[in-house]
């Protein structure tokens, strides 16, 4: 017989704390950073092959090929699979 082992994970959102503290452009230009990790360096977007190669770097080394293409999908504005909003 099988060990049942019950894991209880807790998740505090520190969104609100971090917003009152830092303020919304120290918010906005570490997501602009973090999103700069992201993009491919010739083509100067994200794309599928940069979510692709770089999904280890966040923690998303088992995410299947359609998760990646659902996630670009959901933001792609202009259809062209690739996330090319300015980046400042």
């Amino acid at each position: 017989m099988e060990e049942v082992v019950d894991i209880v994970v807790h998740f505090e959102n520190y969104f609100p704390s971090m917003m009152e503290r830092y303020g919304a452009k120290w918010l906005l230009r570490e997501l602009r950073n973090e999103l700069k990790l992201l993009i491919d360096g010739e083509r100067e977007v994200i794309m599928f092959e940069s979510l692709k190669t770089k999904s280890v770097m966040l923690g998303l080394s088992d995410m299947e090929d359609d998760e990646i293409v659902c996630m670009l999908s959901e933001s792609d504005l202009d259809g062209d699979c690739a996330l090319n909003q300015e980046i400042k």
